[in-house]
């Protein structure tokens, strides 16, 4: 029998997996476009990251009294379950935090006042319940680490300014709480990116959201993924000096060494989320007295432009600017997760909405038609 012909693309490179309203990724103008609405004209109308992922889930932006519920709902649900809370005080001290964050989103699901309740409505309450709680498990294990006790939620302040106020006791600057608003934006939907897709291919099952979520943070916690910014900042920090960095990058090219930060399967422009986040880089270095890792960026930016013709993806700068703000680097990649729970929780509800179960075929490479040699015979 012949062998059944399949088209294969490896990595499914510009393969078209699904459809969605959700969130568009224009490579050829470098454009990133949330349910119509294009990125630039979100920030520079000053949308808050309350309004977008109401806008994911919904489709149209709120009115001032939806936005006003929407925003009270999330800030209500930022408490912990006292399990979960447990579990976080239990684990070393040394634990990898997104390994962390993927236990306890698992562990939570198990005691969602909503569990086992598939409709629509509870599938919306413990979204909200997961967007309001990622950045507590993460900000609470964060102060138990370093020995310090979790902060109670205050839902008199924004997702941003939430943030910065669990993982140190304090509210944040204005600027800090607008540019982290502005990064929540930008990292809060890219289309079908590896843990959306991992998301969306769990919901497929008819699995519960708290299992797709937690397919997602397991697949944000890889290198290629989530952690690109985090070695941005390793690189940065290993180079040490503005003076150094031309020849640091040089070298890596010579040796043919990857420049983390760089490129984009998609983008064949500037990723536009890396146009807001080097302004704000430069910005956060200028209040924090100390600009020297965005000039350091700037130094590289040139040099990979000019050497391998390649623009800075949303992790590059968003890495100088998160270390200029106080924030550690180990912490970036769940900060990822805290902004992209938006997005996951948007593409699962629409999984669920008109859902078809993702099953595709692979290529097979193997031997077919091998003859069985008993035991004795081997």
């Amino acid at each position: 029998m012949a062998k059944e012909t399949v088209n294969f693309v490896a990595g499914l490179e510009d393969v078209i997996a699904n459809t969605s309203e959700i969130c568009f990724v224009d490579g050829r103008e470098g454009r990133l476009v949330y349910r119509g609405y294009d990125i630039h004209d979100l920030i520079g109308g000053g949308a808050t990251f309350e309004e977008v992922v109401y806008l994911l889930w919904n489709g149209e932006l709120p009115n001032a009294s939806q936005l006003k519920a929407f925003t009270a709902s999330i800030a209500e649900n930022r408490a912990l379950h006292p399990e979960v809370l447990k579990f976080l005080q239990s684990v070393p001290k040394d634990a990898n935090a997104m390994e962390v964050l993927r236990t306890a989103v698992s562990l939570a699901g198990l005691y969602d006042e909503d569990q086992g309740d598939e409709s629509m409505e509870a599938n919306v309450r413990k979204a909200t319940r997961l967007v309001a709680q990622i950045p507590t498990i993460v900000t609470a294990f964060e102060r138990i680490r370093k020995g310090e006790a979790p902060i109670d939620p205050d839902p008199s302040l924004s997702a941003a300014a939430s943030f910065f106020y669990l993982l140190n006791g304090t509210k944040p600057s204005e600027f800090v709480e607008k540019a982290f608003n502005i990064a929540l934006i930008l990292h809060a939907d890219h289309e079908l990116n590896a843990s959306t897709f991992s998301a969306r291919v769990t919901a497929a099952t008819l699995s519960d959201m708290y299992s797709s979520i937690t397919s997602a943070v397991g697949t944000l916690k890889g290198p290629l993924h989530g952690g690109a910014n985090e070695q941005v900042m390793k690189m940065l920090l290993e180079i040490g000096e503005v003076s150094k960095a031309e020849a640091f990058i040089e070298d890596a090219l010579a040796n043919k060494k990857k420049i983390m930060g760089f490129g984009h399967r998609v983008y064949r422009t500037e990723d536009p989320r890396a146009t807001h986040l080097r302004k704000l880089s430069q910005q956060a270095g200028e209040l924090a007295g100390d600009t020297k890792w965005f000039e350091m960026s700037q130094v590289i930016e040139r040099v990979v432009k000019e050497k391998k013709g390649l623009n800075p993806n949303v992790d590059f700068y968003s890495a100088s600017m998160y270390y200029s703000m106080g924030l550690p680097t180990h912490l970036y990649t769940p900060i990822f997760a805290c902004s992209r729970i938006s997005g996951w929780t948007a593409h699962v509800l629409e999984q669920y909405r008109n859902n078809r179960l993702i099953r595709p075929r692979a290529e097979y490479t193997g031997p077919t038609h091998r003859e069985f040699v008993p035991l004795s015979q081997r």
